[in-house]
């Protein structure tokens, strides 16, 4: 069904959305190319790079948005990382924390175990299934031009929102953000404002 709308450039629509967005804004990224987008884009201190955690993006995002009220919290992963951890919808379909965000780039495919075509090519719909999870406000986006409204509803911190994104399968060169986890867990942490351990 998706296969035959219009796909966006996901680094040009990743570093938009981010130039949208507040400063305080707690970005979590799921592995791969969402990292890859999220760092070209600026390194900003809020940001969490997961690195192989799959399936852990939308789960770890809903825990800062629950910690962390006050703040726009925004998942930003892939359809294949998604998969993995569909599960998590349910929990926040349940929760439904008016100020997190799930941001899925779909380009139909498992870009990083060697671009084999993902559910969203097959017949998925994640629109259908984050709605069936409870979350009323999940959309599909396939015109740059609704990057803005996607940016005023995480501002907005009025409701969970759900974008699933599609995206091409073209790959732009790697953008690697610090692969220490230590380093990457302390400066995260200095940003919530908590000691390290």
């Amino acid at each position: 069904m998706t296969a035959t709308l219009p796909r966006l450039d996901r680094r040009r629509f990743v570093a938009d959305l981010i130039g949208r967005l507040p400063e305080d804004t707690l970005i979590v990224t799921g592995l791969g190319s969402p990292s890859y987008d999220v760092f070209s884009a600026g390194d900003r201190p809020g940001t969490f790079y997961l690195w192989g955690a799959m399936g852990a993006a939308a789960p770890l995002a809903l825990g800062l948005a629950l910690a962390q009220p006050d703040r726009p919290v925004v998942a930003i992963t892939g359809d294949g990382e998604h998969l993995m951890g569909i599960g998590a919808l349910a929990t926040i379909g349940a929760e439904l924390p008016p100020n997190l965000t799930v941001v899925v780039l779909d380009n139909a495919h498992f870009g990083e175990t060697g671009m084999q075509p993902s559910h969203t090519g097959l017949g998925t719909d994640l629109v259908a299934v984050a709605q069936g999870f409870g979350i009323r406000d999940a959309v599909r986006i396939t015109d740059v031009d609704r990057t803005n409204d996607l940016a005023l509803r995480i501002k907005a911190r009025a409701a969970t929102t759900y974008a699933q994104v599609l995206i091409t399968t073209d790959e732009p060169p790697r953008a690697l953000p610090p692969r220490d986890g230590v380093a990457n867990k302390n400066s995260f942490r200095a940003v919530l404002g908590l000691s390290t351990f």
